[in-house]
């Protein structure tokens, strides 16, 4: 079985909520060699995007987002400890923050981006979901990040994603941090059209994003 095979085989086990069948197909990947970050970002995740799209526009409910979240956890049962012990010394780019905004219950778009940032050198500060503006303020000041990030699953609360940013401007802290947006209904023009710094469509993305927002 080729690569892709395999990706979209887990995926599809993703979008179905299957426990059992994600832990085998997860297995298969590892011992086929294919990187654990790889079987997140290429795999899981595209299946975890297309239950989400499929949320936000009603074709499905709760009952089936929580069963790919949880298919998901088990997935990563697999692959986190390799990722972690595939772990070396590597130089801190810098502090993230990670945050959904106000009235977004979700989080699996989020902590996927959190584990491969964390993978990857970066200090990770994860506020959990439903955070308002003035508490991810709050955080970035009190921790020091470079980085904001924030996460909307729901067009609706899309809007909280500019709030924070035109608050920022408003308390003279916007130089102050770089602010990435993501989540299923944002795209490189939404971010445009706020004035955010730049936008991840996969959690590689935005660790590559991060980067050479840093190093300007």
């Amino acid at each position: 079985m080729n690569q892709q095979a395999i990706f979209d085989n887990l995926a599809k086990a993703i979008i179905g909520g299957d426990e059992t069948e994600i832990k085998e197909n997860t297995q298969t990947a590892v011992d086929d060699g294919l990187a654990p970050l790889d079987i997140v970002d290429l795999g899981l995740s595209k299946g975890m995007e297309v239950v989400g799209a499929r949320f936000e526009s009603g074709e499905a409910y709760l009952p089936e987002l929580l069963m790919a979240s949880n298919a998901f956890n088990a997935a990563m049962e697999i692959v986190k400890p390799l990722i972690e012990a595939g772990k070396q010394q590597m130089a801190k780019h810098g502090t993230f923050l990670l945050a959904t905004v106000k009235g977004d219950l979700h989080n699996i778009g989020k902590d996927i981006v959190g584990t491969v940032l964390d993978t990857k050198g970066f200090e990770i500060v994860d506020l959990g979901i439903d955070k308002s503006t003035l508490e991810i303020i709050e955080a970035a000041q009190k921790h020091n990040v470079d980085v904001i990030g924030l996460s909307s699953l729901m067009t609706t609360t899309m809007p909280y994603q500019k709030e924070v940013i035109d608050t920022l401007k408003e308390m003279g802290l916007r130089d102050k941090f770089s602010v990435l947006v993501g989540g299923g209904p944002t795209n490189q023009q939404w971010a445009e059209d706020i004035g955010a710094d730049g936008y991840g469509e996969t959690a590689m993305d935005a660790v590559n994003v991060a980067k050479k927002l840093l190093q300007k």
